[in-house]
């Protein structure tokens, strides 16, 4: 969506902008949808957490519905599938041969065969040279596991070497007519901006013909729209439309906010609700393109009402319209039991990273990718236009300072659960443009780790039960530590819009801060409306966040571990 990632590098000096401790917001509204959290976890829980988010009339959004099949369907190994194996198109293990051309025809196959595929790799070492491109739906690539005995596929050129695709002229066009250049005197870089910093990978997942994020508006066609939406309720699933006549029960669909009005657009006012901050240009410079996107499947159908799957990002009403449009996607497409490997080597600068990405995951709605590791990579996952996907243990380490460790873009309903960044990372868990109800849970970073909120109209997402190892740093003021560290262009600010929530952040400091000194948290370019609930560690600590959210059991433990796991089994009644 016109989409720079125009995020500054860190600096070892913060400016302060307006520093707020632990001020409520004035206009909360009502409206608190618990729904779901682990028996294994806690037998009989707490609700003293609960109680007083109520008696606050904190609204918090329901992310229950995060993952694959919408956190309702655990991810098993199918039984009815067709195993393409590499190993029978010439691939062999460990030969120190270029196994590019046998990988390839083995994927080619698996994309002729009708039903599921299963395309596996044996254990051991396997060089690439090309992408592995994913273009249809029900297929899974499966190795042997992540560790030392299981697959490695090794790649030894950047995309900028061997990605030969079209697929990202668009964007180099676009980088090139707004002269969207990386300049830094100081490291003698004054260049484009590499259509790999924030796009593509390796593994590449698109279904043919799709644009995952548009950005020259020449190219752009309206999706075929099935039925305007009448009447919606936010966090209800019944929708009132026009007609049903192209809607069936199980149909995958999209419901799409446009902004034709302007600045005062009440659809801007649901997402940032009454800001005194800017909003930038791109929330309606563009009126023919959606500025939210939630992609849902229809649960019922009866008479000009139906039901969808998850609850409504948003009211739907004469002020703020919205319709439902085809979505071109696949389904069915998952990632497991694999080592992705890069080179070692430097990073030159930011924005002209050469394209050592790992997975670039696009238009797949119930997907996962899971038991993954990344070793020098300049961004491990890229995500775009999909939803409903589960990504699972992944673990990015190496030497090379990366761009992003996983990154959530025009993504709904997105859950990363035990990812662990171990190598350094300008954006370690990124919340990008258009991403909602969007869930880390459990994350560990481990190297300058960052929750990056990206602006572009991100909202109602959550980083839940996250582990932080920093080292703090120090000003006249004493020990800091900038963990809300977000990017993005000033055309896509604010840095989030409403409900975004920190749930239960545990903060180790390694060193920078003696133990009897209180190290400042802080998140000085965010979004209205936010929610910081339990901050604790080995030291004490105190937030300062602008603007100011609701804050509350700050070094304390939530007596609810996990927000996301609490409300499903709400919701599920596990």
């Amino acid at each position: 969506m016109n989409k720079e990632k125009a995020s500054t590098m860190r600096v070892a000096k913060i400016t302060y902008r307006k520093p707020l401790l632990y001020t409520p917001l004035k206009y909360i509204c009502f409206s608190l949808m618990f729904t779901s959290f682990h028996n294994s976890i806690i037998a009989a829980p707490d609700l003293h957490t609960e109680q007083k988010l109520q008696s606050n009339n904190v609204y918090l959004p329901d992310y229950s519905y995060a993952g694959y099949h919408f956190g309702e369907r655990d991810i098993t190994h199918r039984e009815t599938t067709t195993y393409v194996d590499v190993q029978d198109f010439g691939a062999v293990p460990n030969d120190e041969k270029d196994d590019t051309k046998a990988i390839l025809s083995a994927l080619k196959h698996a994309h002729s065969i009708n039903g599921h595929v299963t395309v596996t790799f044996p254990k051991g070492q396997f060089i690439v040279k090309d992408i592995l491109k994913i273009t249809r739906g029900n297929i899974t690539v499966s190795g042997k596991g992540m560790g030392g005995q299981g697959t490695q596929l090794y790649f030894p050129m950047p995309l900028s070497i061997i990605d030969k695709t079209p697929h990202l002229d668009e964007l180099r066009n676009y980088l090139r007519l707004h002269n969207k250049k990386q300049r830094n005197a100081e490291i003698y870089i004054d260049d484009y901006f590499s259509e790999y910093s924030w796009s593509g990978g390796v593994i590449w997942v698109q279904k043919e013909g799709t644009r995952p994020v548009p950005y020259l508006e020449e190219l752009d066609e309206q999706l075929p729209m099935l039925a305007t939406i009448t009447q919606g309720k936010r966090g209800t699933k019944t929708l009132e439309v026009s007609n049903t006549s192209e809607i069936s029960v199980g149909d995958i669909l999209r419901i799409d906010w446009h902004n034709k009005i302007g600045k005062q657009a009440d659809i801007i006012k649901s997402i940032y609700g009454d800001t005194d901050l800017v909003v930038g240009s791109h929330h309606f410079d563009f009126p023919n393109r959606p500025l939210v996107m939630q992609p849902t499947q229809v649960e019922s159908v009866k008479g000009n009402k139906i039901e969808i799957r998850d609850p409504l990002l948003h009211d739907i009403n004469n002020d703020i319209p919205a319709h439902i449009s085809s979505w071109e996607h696949l389904e069915e497409v998952g990632i497991e039991g694999l080592s992705i490997q890069f080179p070692m080597g430097d990073t030159y600068g930011h924005h002209v990273e050469q394209g050592f990405n790992g997975i670039y995951l696009t238009s797949v709605f119930n997907g996962w990718i899971r038991d993954v590791s990344f070793n020098n990579a300049d961004s491990a996952i890229l995500s775009e236009n999909s939803g409903n996907v589960t990504i699972s243990n992944i673990h990015s380490y190496g030497t090379r300072f990366g761009h992003y460790g996983i990154h959530l873009g025009s993504v709904h309903n997105f859950l990363v659960e035990d990812a662990k960044i171990s190598n350094p990372t300008v954006h370690t868990f990124s919340m990008n443009t258009k991403s909602t109800k969007s869930v880390f849970l459990r994350g560990e970073a481990f190297t300058q780790p960052t929750l990056d909120q990206h602006a572009g109209a991100n909202h109602q997402n959550l980083y839940d039960n996250m582990t932080f190892h920093i080292e703090a740093q120090r000003d006249e003021k004493g020990p800091y530590y900038d963990l809300w560290f977000g990017g993005g262009a000033g055309y896509w600010q604010p840095g989030h819009g409403r409900y975004n929530t920190t749930w239960n952040a545990k903060i180790f400091v390694e060193s920078g801060a003696d133990s009897n000194e209180t190290v400042r948290i802080l998140g000085q370019t965010e979004g209205p409306d936010a929610r910081v609930i339990g901050i604790y560690g080995n030291r004490k600590f105190a937030v300062e966040h602008y603007p100011s959210p609701y804050i509350t059991d700050i070094n304390s433990k939530v007596s609810i571990p996990s927000l996301y796991e609490y409300q499903k089994q709400k919701r599920l009644k596990r």
